[in-house]
């Protein structure tokens, strides 16, 4: 499962592959799918910011958030970092702000954990991925109702 969730550690999208799907191919269709209603105007469809982990970094991922005007807190493998070593190119900036943010990243984490405390959706014993789905938007939608009722009261 690849997941984009907000800053209260809701989930937004996410989408449902295969074990072997590398997470860095999946980070765009992941955030395309990000539909927020507002309550005047058009659904809100591009984050300010995206917090990712170490899976993400990719030059590919980096255009595509730098043409939609996305800041990116994603910091780079060790690999990565010894080959811009060889050739310098576009520096990547991950220092003392950067690595502030960063630590909200476990927010992400939380609305993971959130998921999986359904047994279902922890296991994957669903047999199609259509009812796996479905049990997805059937938790995200209650971490919603209770996140909301939280934050109102």
């Amino acid at each position: 499962m690849h997941l984009v969730c907000d800053g209260r550690g809701r989930p937004l999208s996410w989408v449902i592959t295969g074990a072997n799907i590398n997470d860095t191919t999946m980070m765009t269709a992941t955030l395309e799918q990000i539909h927020v209603p507002r309550a005047v105007g058009r659904p809100r469809r591009r984050p300010d910011r995206v917090l990712a982990d170490k899976g993400y970094p990719s030059k590919k991922n980096r255009a595509w958030l730098r043409e939609r005007k996305i800041a990116a807190t994603i910091p780079e493998r060790d690999d990565q970092i010894a080959h811009r070593r060889r050739k310098p190119g576009r520096p990547i900036d991950f220092g003392e702000a950067q690595q502030e943010r960063y630590k909200g990243r476990n927010v992400v984490e939380r609305c993971f954990n959130k998921l999986k405390q359904w047994r279902g959706i922890a296991m994957r014993s669903d047999k199609t991925a259509r009812s796996y789905r479905a049990a997805i938007a059937l938790a995200a939608t209650l971490i919603w109702i209770k996140t909301d009722l939280i934050h109102t009261a």
